[in-house]
Order: C-alpha cells, then sequence, then structure tokens
C-alpha cells in the first residue's frame, strides 16, 4: 500500500482531497476517535467552513475516508495478487507486503467497526461491502467447482485473522506463518 505523506497531501490541489487524504493518514495511523476535526483542518491547510462545505459533519468524512480505503485498498490487492501469481499462496506475499509497510496499523475496516460500528452504522455497512469484495477477489484466486465460496470464506476468516494478529506482534510478518499453515490446510481440505 502506497504510504500518504504530508508533502504528498500538500501538493493536492483540490481542498477536498487534501481533506480527504488527511483524515485518511490521521484516521488509519491514530484512530477516527482519536482524530478530532480541527487537527485534520489544521493539517489539511483549509478553513473550517471549506470542511464543513465538503463533509457536513464528522460521520461523513468517515464515511468518505472508509469509501476512499476500500477502493485503494482493493486495487492495491488486486495488483499485488496478479504481481504474485494469483493463485492462494499469492495472498501470503500480498499480504507481507502490507504488513511490511512502516505505516501498516492492520485493517481500517475492522478498526473502524471496532471504534465506532455501534454508533456509525454506515462503518458496518461499509466494512460489509469491504469484505465482500476481498471475498470475491480471493474467490477467484480458487479452482471452480463445489464448495468454492465456502473455502473463500474460511481463506478470508483466515486472512483477517492473522491481519489482527500482525497489529499486536512485534514483526507484523512474524503472523504470515500460521496463515500459511492454515492456508495449507483449508485448501488441502
Amino acid at each position: 500500500m502506497e504510504i500518504l505523506h504530508a508533502t504528498a497531501i500538500a501538493d493536492v490541489a483540490s481542498a477536498r482531497e487534501r481533506l480527504l487524504l488527511t483524515a485518511h493518514r490521521l484516521f488509519y495511523r491514530h484512530g477516527i476517535r482519536a482524530t478530532g476535526i480541527d487537527r485534520i483542518i489544521s493539517e489539511a491547510g483549509v478553513a473550517k467552513v471549506t470542511f464543513y462545505r465538503h463533509f457536513p459533519g464528522k460521520s461523513d468524512l468517515i464515511s468518505a475516508y472508509l469509501e476512499s480505503r476500500h477502493e485503494r485498498w482493493i486495487a492495491w490487492f488486486s495488483d499485488a495478487l496478479r504481481r504474485h501469481g494469483d493463485d492462494p499462496e499469492a495472498l501470503i506475499a500480498a499480504l507481507g507486503e502490507w504488513f511490511g509497510q512502516p505505516d501498516f496499523r492492520g485493517c481500517a475496516f475492522i478498526n473502524g467497526v471496532g471504534e465506532m460500528g455501534a454508533e456509525l452504522p454506515d462503518i458496518v455497512a461499509i466494512a460489509r461491502r469491504h469484505k465482500q469484495a476481498m471475498l470475491t477477489i480471493i474467490m477467484r484466486l480458487l479452482k471452480p467447482g463445489k464448495g468454492r465460496k465456502q473455502l473463500a470464506e474460511s481463506i478470508a476468516l483466515a486472512v483477517d485473522g492473522a491481519i489482527v494478529r500482525a497489529q499486536y506482534e512485534a514483526n507484523p510478518r512474524d503472523a504470515l506463518p500460521p496463515l500459511r499453515r492454515a492456508l495449507k490446510a483449508l485448501v488441502r481440505s
């Protein structure tokens, strides 16, 4: 995944894009609840009135952030899988790339649901769509046949577990060997 640097954000001409990119960086790094609107406005270099012209409230910005994150992550995920062979083993290499990023903080959707899902049902709906898209991509890695969807669901669950584990490991890539073993067992079954 591409890292969002403050200098890259400053180069974006559109105030809305600067707000969205700044929110993306801060929400992902520090959490949704811990990141205030005033900080986003300040770091994006826009006026408060400009923020409210584009986003009537923080919940609108959160939804826009997650929708944007979804598009970016799914595009990256599809490309990474293709680069690594478009088979189940490609999941390990793709996730290894992501877990190795210095800004890795886990799944924005799992984190968002855990943080704000009870208060903002839109987060849950966006997360469901994201996980369904991830499932569809994983299903494409598998050979057609009976049980393909169920196998993809099991693999997706194992992937989510590895993502969560990578968040608390000293080295996030330490979550990959158990995922590889689970993936091999699932594909064999």
